[in-house]
């Protein structure tokens, strides 16, 4: 018999909470109350779960159901639930830039040569494009064979999104190079627009020169001050997270109610096709590299439980970021490999995204009746993979790609102005690429520490179940 706070029945609960979403939409004779009772008091248990285990994960999973539930409920309510995720993330914007560069600081200055850092960045950067390569095709094959666009009726872009895809695209409308942009101008700049990719670049000339002083008093006065600040920004994580319950709720309720049933029945498709083409990239591709390089999978599945549910509930790879820093340094991988490749990645690696545009692109062809060819697929593959490297810091930069990289191929009859339909469900979409990214991401980190030999397995990060010995989230 299991314990009645066991992590057993708490996926027991969720999943019956699930199924009566489910049952609702079957039995319309049925009143809607029954359900919403039902799965309130199955919410009220999960709570209790999670209250009882002081798991930070099982309380997300927990907020994004009753955001699910609230959401359907009370849509006007659950609009003004938004500022909670919005008060989430610009707290998770004050830690970001302190963070990484005391990581890399440290990392770097204090336990690399500089060659080594060279060398995990050349393997870095091949990693990323042979594994986005990879997602790119896998995203090109899935739509391929759902024709999602051929089955989308005709339906005009509504106001609002012809409105965000004009202000998502007037970011481009002042030509930027860059390679240039990769450089800071002043940090005090990048830091404030959150330049990330800017910030690393700072942070590992700071660490190299810092690694030349020779004055050992100054370099060893400089490293113990970054060390001490690494471990209080690691602090500050952990109490920004006590925020990040509410935050998944405020963000999936408001995700719920701006959707609308219709819209997303309409392009039900689309969104199916691409968490399956998602699952199969993960399970073809991410699985296969992480057992051909010897990763523990339960132990890294909990490790990366906590920043994957924020980077699904919150769509945001940032908030995500703090979080996936400090699991995968106490994973085992080092701080100058996690702080180098984990942020690298979120400019080169993004695998959701890559798979996404592909996909997209395609599915815009099908709904304009354009039947490319194998040869222009892959031309229009080559053409994001350069694309995409070049929008790190672009909001919205997922959009900002497929109709920049339309328009190069309007010749073909692609319609750019039909992308907008896509924005109606692309925030559910945004969810599920949002965590592949972070996903591989701490996949990458992994990689990279083994293959410098520095990989070492600490103990799991998720605590015990004192019912079911070394489990996981999801280890029974």
């Amino acid at each position: 018999m299991k314990a009645p706070f066991s992590l057993f029945w708490y996926i027991t609960i969720f999943a019956i909470c699930g199924l009566l979403f489910f049952l609702e939409s079957s039995l319309p004779q049925v009143n809607p109350i029954v359900f919403a009772v039902m799965r309130y008091l199955g919410m009220g248990y999960l709570f209790a779960i999670a209250f009882k285990r002081k798991k930070l994960s099982l309380w997300i999973f927990t907020a994004m159901l009753l955001g699910v539930e609230v959401g359907l409920d009370f849509p006007e309510f659950s609009l003004e639930m938004k500022r909670f995720g919005d008060v989430f993330l610009r707290l998770i914007k004050t830690l970001v830039a302190p963070l990484l560069f005391a990581t890399l600081v440290v990392g770097i200055a204090g336990h690399s040569n500089l060659k080594q850092v060279g060398r995990i960045g050349l393997k870095s950067i091949i990693y990323f494009e042979v594994v986005t390569t990879f997602a790119l095709f896998i995203g090109l094959l899935a739509i391929n064979i759902s024709g999602a666009g051929y089955g989308v009726k005709e339906t005009t872009v509504e106001t609002s999104a012809k409105e965000k895809s004009a202000e998502l695209l007037a970011q481009l409308e002042k030509p930027k190079d860059h390679l240039v942009e990769l450089v800071p101008e002043n940090i005090a700049k990048a830091i404030a627009e959150n330049q990330v990719l800017q910030i690393v670049v700072f942070s590992v000339l700071f660490a190299i020169a810092l690694s030349l002083v020779k004055n050992v008093k100054h370099k060893e006065t400089m490293l113990h001050w970054t060390e001490s600040l690494s471990e209080v920004m690691f602090k500050f994580t952990d109490i920004v997270m006590y925020v990040a319950p509410l935050a998944v709720f405020g963000a999936i309720a408001s995700t719920i109610a701006k959707s609308g049933v219709d819209v997303l029945m309409n392009l039900l498709q689309l969104v199916g096709t691409l968490y399956v083409g998602l699952l199969v990239f993960v399970l073809t591709i991410l699985l296969p590299i992480a057992l051909l390089f010897k990763v523990k999978i339960r132990e890294f599945l909990g490790s990366i439980t906590e920043p994957l549910s924020i980077a699904f509930a919150t769509a945001s790879s940032e908030a995500a970021l703090p979080k996936a820093l400090e699991n995968m340094e106490k994973f085992g991988v080092p701080k100058k490999i996690v702080g180098f490749v984990i942020p690298t990645g979120y400019s080169f690696n993004l695998d959701g995204t890559t798979l996404y545009l592909s996909m997209a692109t395609v599915f815009v062809a099908q709904m304009c009746g354009v039947n490319l060819s194998i040869g222009q697929q892959i031309a229009i593959c080559l053409t994001l993979m350069l694309t995409s490297k070049g929008v790190a810091g672009v909001r919205g930069a997922s959009f900002v790609i497929l109709t920049t990289t339309l328009m190069d191929y309007k010749h073909l009859g692609l319609d750019p102005e039909k992308a907008g339909i896509i924005l109606g469900v692309d925030a559910l979409m945004d969810m599920a690429r949002t965590s592949v990214n972070v996903l591989g991401n701490c996949l990458a980190s992994v990689i990279i520490a083994k293959s410098e030999g520095e990989f070492a397995l600490s103990e799991p990060t998720y605590e015990k179940d004192e019912n079911l010995p070394d489990s996981g989230l999801f280890g029974e």
